[in-house]
């Protein structure tokens, strides 16, 4: 894994072999930050990123000049290099939370600008995940959702789904808090 734009361009992310985790590969996280760029400034927003695993994603968004961001994982080994990278970068703002995110969703009251969201592909709740963080009011007005997922779950019933893009064999679905 390595960090495609930013101060930290070029940076190699190498994870231990042993973690649980799937990486959103370089193409597409490539396409959906060019996707983003084109939705938000990343300049002075909040975002939250969801069972972030390796925080591929969260350093993507440091990189790029956000300077508040949450990560949230439940396991132990993924937040504690989390917590080493963010050491090694020197990145600021990067706040590590070691938990169920459904959990933090139900107690968190804090509100975000984006939220990322790569929940396990075989996790049966997520086609319910949307609809808890926007239950929870979790985003700003004009905010965006992204939900990383399998090309076999479908959110376009949600009432603030926006749009669904298909990088490879990985999909995005958008929902935009108007």
């Amino acid at each position: 894994m390595r960090i495609i734009s930013g101060k930290y361009r070029g940076k190699k992310i190498n994870p231990p072999n042993n973690l649980p985790v799937r990486p959103t590969t370089d193409y597409a996280k490539e396409a959906l930050f060019n996707c983003l760029a084109n939705k938000i400034d990343f300049e002075d927003i909040k975002v939250l990123d969801l069972f972030c695993g390796t925080g591929n994603i969260t350093f993507e968004f440091a990189s790029r000049g956000v300077e508040d961001l949450t990560c949230v994982e439940i396991n132990f080994k993924c937040a504690e290099f989390i917590k080493r990278t963010v050491l090694e970068l020197k990145a600021k703002g990067i706040k590590v939370i070691t938990s169920d995110v459904y959990k933090f969703i139900s107690y968190s009251s804090d509100k975000y600008d984006l939220i990322f969201a790569d929940p396990p592909y075989d996790m049966q709740e997520t086609l319910f995940l949307a609809d808890r963080i926007f239950e929870k009011q979790l985003l700003n007005k004009n905010g965006y959702l992204v939900i990383e997922h399998p090309e076999d779950k479908d959110f376009s019933n949600n009432h603030f789904f926006e749009e669904r893009r298909k990088y490879g064999k990985v999909n995005f679905s958008f929902f935009h808090n108007k």
